[in-house]
């Protein structure tokens, strides 16, 4: 009689720590899972023996990102300055992995349901209810009358940072966001 091997998932968290490092530099599409088996100190057998394809492989990383709360802006006196300290991920490394892996992944997502439900949970969603608890604090500063959508209003941010990243390849600086509060969301 042959007796299965139980799976040791011991290895589950390097592999899929991993695999985010590794799509945070190359993307998805040059990304293999010889460079993640490598990089993790796995064979591919053990990968494959988990994750079927390099999708799933992706999706459960994805899913892997810790559920942090929603990171809040620092109150700096103007929405601006709150987006500003938002959006620095220079003192984050967490933060910057996951806007790099983002950009990774955003030519797929619209191909791949599941991928796009974990970027949507892990990465997207609590950026955007940050910008939104930053774009609420404006509203109660005055800047931003009451009766105007903050969740709709955060989703134009959150667009804007995307189009300006990935579109236009402009860096999104101190500059652009003040353009963006004053020309746009703000009744000034």
């Amino acid at each position: 009689m042959h007796l299965k091997r139980k799976r040791d998932a011991s290895r589950d968290g390097v592999i899929l720590e991993t695999t985010l490092d590794v799509l945070a530099e190359t993307g998805y599409e040059r990304m293999t899972t010889d460079m993640v088996a490598a990089r993790a100190g796995a064979s591919k057998a053990t990968i494959y023996r988990r994750w079927p394809s390099k999708a799933d492989l992706v999706v459960d990383a994805v899913e892997s990102l810790r559920a942090e709360p929603a990171t809040v802006a620092a109150d700096t006196g103007t929405l601006a300055g709150d987006l500003d300290s938002l959006l620095d991920a220079s003192g984050n490394p967490s933060a910057a992995r996951k806007s790099k892996v983002m950009m990774g992944l955003l030519s797929l997502m619209s191909h791949d349901a599941d991928l796009s439900g974990a970027v949507r949970r892990r990465i997207v969603g609590p950026r955007t209810e940050a910008i939104r608890t930053a774009v609420e604090r404006e509203q109660a500063r005055g800047g931003i009358r009451p009766d105007r959508d903050a969740g709709l209003l955060a989703s134009v941010v959150a667009a804007m940072l995307a189009y300006r990243s990935i579109v236009t390849g402009e860096p999104v600086d101190r500059q652009f966001l003040t353009t963006l509060v004053d020309g746009v969301l703000t009744d000034r």
